[in-house]
């Protein structure tokens, strides 16, 4: 099974959104980290650069499960908008620590077979 990393750098106010939308489209768990950043244009506040709050969420996913994740991300919560985030994918070689996502993922793909018994 082939696992890839998707990653979203967003503004604080749509974190649970993401999370939500990931998980509506097969996304099994997340971390969240609290970070600051600036952006293409960053703004200034008496000479000083005003650093804006960003979290960055982190999922694991199926390789096949990206596309419908990205997609819902991008579309549900308004990554096209000015300000509202990015998200990025990357691979993954290895994953160690994913047993209780694994057995769920299992169990997701034996549900969704079709019944070749018949």
């Amino acid at each position: 099974m082939k696992f890839k990393l998707v990653m979203t750098l967003v503004n604080p106010e749509l974190t649970d959104k993401v999370i939500e939308t990931a998980k509506n489209a097969g996304a099994t768990g997340d971390v969240v980290i609290p970070a600051r950043g600036t952006g293409s244009s960053p703004s200034t506040f008496f000479g000083l650069t005003v650093e804006d709050k960003t979290d960055i969420i982190l999922f694991v996913v199926e390789e096949h499960l990206v596309d419908p994740v990205m997609d819902s991300i991008t579309q549900k919560c308004r990554l096209c908008d000015s300000g509202n985030g990015v998200a990025i994918v990357l691979n993954i070689e290895k994953v160690a620590g994913f047993e209780k996502q694994m057995t769920i993922i299992q169990d997701r793909l034996k549900n969704s077979s079709p019944d070749t018994s018949s």
